[in-house]
């Protein structure tokens, strides 16, 4: 049996499709918060249970019979990520999972920037020394997280971020979905650790060139002071925390925490990666599609 955890998230969902396509529906497990979102893969024969990271026998009782476990690592900050994703490891490894495939971070370590960093890094421990076999997935920056980035320079072309020079070699969560589907559905028998990023590292300028490029307008990128961002963020009425969050983001992509290259996703997959002129071009076109 195959579980995934947060499957009803994007990456989950995503997942969780390309499994379909390797096996059976009746060897996948949905482990979710709220399964009444699991509608759409309701009827197709895979088993959904409840669990929460924040409950351990939840999540002992979801992995019941379980052999292989992705686990999506957590939405939570600093030592909440930490006790939510330590409880994870521990119901697996009560449960007997041979196979733990985990979703972390590029560049995790004890003083990360991006807050994510550092409870990667002690959950990537814990399941070194777990006595599962595992498949580390050490993801770059999602593509499809540069239209939360770049604002509306889709329609206008002029970037405003806090990030620098600081550049991201930006990934296709599809890819990864895909790539961690093939190891779930035929898992390694080593222990591997992948650095999984895009073809290049782009800076906010380079994504602004590639944009002046498709669309055939000028365009631009402004390096916004940290503080400044932020105040216009919470003028804008974002929440101060989610505000912070993205002041975080641009901080540690300064910082170079999100410039890594490496090939080992095309080596996963077979194929060549989704670029990100290709993804921009693939979001311009949907954009003017659903204007017209």
């Amino acid at each position: 049996m195959i579980a995934i955890t947060g499957a009803n998230g994007n990456l989950g969902k995503a997942v969780l499709s390309f499994l379909l396509q390797k096996t059976q529906a009746a060897n996948i497990v949905a482990v979710v918060r709220e399964p009444q979102k699991m509608a759409q893969f309701a009827g197709l024969g895979i088993q959904i249970r409840k669990a929460d990271y924040n409950d351990p026998a939840s999540l002992e009782t979801a992995f019941q019979g379980i052999k292989r476990l992705l686990q999506v690592s957590s939405a939570s900050y600093g030592e909440q990520a930490v006790t939510e994703e330590q409880n994870v490891v521990a119901a697996a490894v009560r449960q007997g999972v041979a196979h733990i495939v985990y979703t972390s971070t590029l560049s995790p370590s004890e003083n990360p920037i991006f807050w994510g960093g550092q409870a990667c890094r002690q959950t990537e421990q814990s399941i070194r020394e777990s006595g599962m076999r595992y498949s580390i997935f050490r993801n770059s920056m999602y593509m499809e997280t540069i239209p939360l980035f770049i604002g509306s320079a889709m329609e206008n072309g002029q970037i405003y971020y806090s990030a620098g020079n600081g550049a991201v070699s930006f990934v296709s969560r599809i890819d990864i979905a895909e790539a961690i589907s093939k190891i779930l559905a035929q898992p390694e028998e080593g222990n591997q650790i992948y650095e999984i990023t895009g073809e290049k590292a782009f800076t906010f300028a380079d994504v602004a060139g590639l944009l002046q490029n498709i669309k055939g307008i000028a365009c631009s990128y402004t390096d916004v002071p940290g503080e400044i961002f932020k105040s216009e963020l919470l003028n804008a009425g974002l929440p101060e925390e989610e505000a912070v969050f993205y002041l975080n983001m641009g901080d540690s992509i300064t910082a170079g925490e999100f410039a890594l290259t490496d090939p080992k996703l095309e080596k996963l997959l077979g194929k060549k990666r989704l670029t990100t002129e290709e993804y921009l071009t693939q979001l311009l076109r949907n954009s003017e599609a659903n204007a017209g």
